[in-house]
């Protein structure tokens, strides 16, 4: 299996860390669909840790950039981080399921759909838009800056903390109970 981003190193560009993550989920749904059983359940929990780092890095790092820069940056974030809280909902109704339970790849296609409509719309209003406002050195220190805020973002999702300040203040401490309970479950890296 390939490596996931969040085991990548955070080199280049901001925008193409962030597109090929997008990529990797895309990958990782469809893994999670055609699998069975255990390959099923770990292709699952990888996405699941994949899908809650990135979007809390998006969270900490790259909406708090656009509301700021962006024309028009409050509502394109404040869109965007509804969508991360329907995503985070279903997403934890998923987590909490049985990989084998009849429910769960409606459920899963569900999610997929919401995450990668949500995922379009942050390339068009937001990355490409972002691309475009700053330096490539500035890129490459926004994607050590989204690389940081993952290696200590919780792997679960937690609907309701979808904000710069939420996460900064409530991350660190779930992060650490996340990274525990996946200790104890046999699912850490």
């Amino acid at each position: 299996m390939k490596s996931t981003a969040t085991e990548a190193p955070a080199t280049g560009d901001v925008i193409d860390l962030l597109r090929r993550q997008h990529g990797q989920i895309r990958d990782l749904f469809a893994l999670v669909a055609e699998r069975e059983g255990d390959e099923r359940r770990t292709a699952f929990e990888r996405l699941v840790r994949l899908l809650a780092v990135h979007e809390t890095a998006e969270e900490e790092i790259v909406h708090p950039l656009a509301r700021r820069s962006l024309r028009g940056g409050d509502g394109i974030v404040d869109d965007r981080l509804a969508e991360e809280r329907a995503a985070k909902e279903m997403l934890a109704d998923l987590d909490g399921m049985d990989v084998g339970d009849p429910a769960f790849l409606p459920k899963l296609d569900e999610l997929r759909i919401a995450v990668l409509t949500h995922a379009r719309a942050e390339e068009r209003y937001e990355f490409d838009r972002l691309g475009a406002e700053f330096t490539p050195e500035q890129r490459r220190s926004l994607a050590s800056a989204v690389a940081m805020a993952e290696a200590t973002a919780p792997t679960h999702p937690h609907p309701g903390i979808e904000s710069a300040k939420k996460n900064l203040l409530l991350g660190p401490p779930t992060a650490m109970v996340d990274r525990i309970r996946d200790v104890i479950r046999g699912r850490a890296k």
